[in-house]
Order: C-alpha cells, then sequence, then structure tokens
C-alpha cells in the first residue's frame, strides 16, 4: 500500500504572509480522499524524530539552539519566520514522515510525505524556510541502517537544494542532481553532483529536453539503490517566485519522466512536496496532486 505522511502540525499557522501557502498542507489530502485517489488507510501521521538521527546530518550546536529556541535573530531571519517550539515539532514530524515514508517505498516502490522537500536547511543553519532537512536526515537514516548502499536525490523544485548540497558535499554515496532557476533563490549557490542552472521564462519543451538528458546522467552516474525526489511546483509560470514558464501539463510531465525512470529500473522512491506559490491556491493543489495521481497509476 502506498502511505503518505500528514499531520495537522503540517498546516500549523505562521506569521502574516505565510499562512497563504500552509493551505495547501490541508487541501491536498483533502482533495485527494474526496476525489478516490487515496484512503483514509493511505494516510499516516508520523511522530518525532530522535534527536541521534538528526545529529547524521545537522551539527550539534545549530541543532541545540533549535531545541532550545536560543536560535540568533539575525538566523532566524535567514530562516524567515520566529523560532518557536510547534515550529520545531513541525519540522521534527515532517522529517519523522519522510523516515517513515523511506522505508515504507523499500516495501511498497513509492511513498510520500504532504510536506518536506526542506532542502535549504544545511547541516549547521536554516534558510528559506527550511530548519532541518528532510530528505538529508532520511537519506543518512537509510545509509546509518545499512538498508542501501548507493542514493540519487533528485530536486526538481525551481530552487536549488543548496543545504543537500552542502550536507553530502563529502558523501559518495549519495548523488545530488539538482535542476533550478540560476538567478534565484539561494542566491549563493553550493555545489550538487549535477546542477543544471535555468534562464527565466524557460518553457515547457526546453526544459523538458534539458530534464530528459541530465535524469539520464544522473541515474548512470549515480547507480541508484534508492532515490529520494523533490518535486516542487513552483516550477509553474503562474508561481509568483518561480521565474520558469512551465505549464500544469508540462509539470505533470516533469512527474511522469522521474516516477517512471524509477519504475523502469525497479528502485523505491519517496518524494517530499517542495515549494508552489501560485497566486490561486487551486493551481498549487492540482499540480501536487498531479503527482500524487501518476504514483498511484504506475505503482498501485
Amino acid at each position: 500500500m502506498i502511505k503518505i505522511a500528514w499531520h495537522p502540525l503540517y498546516a500549523h499557522p505562521l506569521p502574516e504572509g505565510h499562512r497563504f501557502p500552509m493551505l495547501k498542507y490541508e487541501l491536498i489530502p483533502e482533495q485527494l480522499l474526496h476525489e478516490g485517489t487515496i484512503e483514509q488507510q493511505n494516510l499516516f501521521s508520523p511522530g518525532i524524530v530522535d534527536e541521534d538521527i538528526v545529529l547524521l546530518s545537522h551539527q550539534l550546536e545549530y541543532w541545540l539552539q533549535l531545541k532550545k529556541l536560543t536560535l540568533p535573530p539575525r538566523e532566524q531571519r535567514r530562516i524567515g519566520f520566529p523560532l518557536t517550539s510547534q515550529l520545531v515539532e513541525r519540522e521534527l514530524r515532517i522529517t519523522q514522515g519522510t523516515i517513515d515514508g523511506a522505508v515504507f517505498a523499500i516495501r511498497h516502490g513509492v511513498a510520500f510525505n504532504v510536506a518536506g522537500g526542506t532542502h535549504h536547511a544545511g547541516s549547521k543553519w536554516g534558510e528559506g524556510f527550511c530548519l532541518l532537512n528532510d530528505q538529508a536526515v532520511a537519506a543518512n537514516y537509510l545509509l546509518h541502517k545499512e538498508l542501501v548502499n548507493s542514493i540519487l536525490i533528485i530536486d526538481l523544485d525551481v530552487h536549488q537544494g543548496n543545504g543537500t548540497a552542502e550536507i553530502f558535499s563529502k558523501e559518495p554515496r549519495v548523488f545530488t542532481f539538482s535542476m533550478h532557476g540560476d538567478k534565484n533563490f539561494p542566491f549563493r549557490k553550493e555545489i550538487s553532483d549535477l546542477d543544471i542552472p535555468l534562464d527565466d521564462g524557460l518553457t515547457d519543451d526546453a526544459y523538458l529536453s534539458l530534464l530528459s538528458i541530465n535524469l539520464q546522467k544522473a541515474f548512470e552516474s549515480a547507480k541508484p539503490d534508492f532515490v529520494f525526489y523533490l518535486s516542487g511546483v513552483d516550477v509553474l509560470a503562474t508561481d509568483k517566485l518561480g521565474k520558469l514558464a512551465l505549464s500544469k501539463s508540462a509539470c505533470k510531465e516533469r512527474d511522469r519522466m522521474v516516477l517512471m525512470a524509477c519504475k523502469e529500473r525497479g528502485l523505491p522512491v519517496q518524494i517530499s512536496m517542495g515549494g508552489g506559490y501560485s497566486a490561486d491556491i487551486k493551481d498549487i493543489v492540482d499540480a501536487h496532486c498531479n503527482t500524487y495521481r501518476l504514483a498511484f497509476d504506475l505503482f498501485s
């Protein structure tokens, strides 16, 4: 059975200016349940990740500052909102949801986290609304438990997975692949194993052509036995922050290409949702739901 991590804290209200993007964490499972793509039994509520697992990816000093709510104001501004105990708990549950999802994916082929994709969090910093790097922590968990030997992280959010690249910069068992806006946040990029910077205004055919070529390169280079996929929908032309010009159908084709590449190779894949900031919440939810619809068609 395909499992999906979700918890009420995912939609935890944030300061004014950040509440709108949080609506999708409620609306995605509601829409999928309403249309019959999933049933209640597909959803699971993650617990809180253990501290020793967090420390496989994040430095102790940074983690203690999060845990004790003593992160300096400058570092809180870098994250984008004030640090609270609920916010830290939310991040811990998101991270555990991705870990659990990775284990479920090994058993069932694919699993989801309704939230996650917190790829701007590095080993000793938070940034861009990311405190802990859920897929990095989950990848290190799989390696630590010797559940897999080689991992490919495919990051197709419009923003570079800079935190993920930094965490795995000296880890040959994890291959990081990021296709992202060249002139978009973060403005100081890290070095992934495969970075594909994209021009502003890039349209469907050019994007999908680049993805086809470089997806093949990533699989050939990584030779993975597990895949993490960050499927941000901020690549849409309607996105307020993305600067690309993809249609919803191209975004869906992007997901199909990644999922088919995993299925054809018999590789389990864990999917975290990443960003999405279109003005109309319907565009965000529908584009995210397309990822689930494809996965259920291919892996059920």
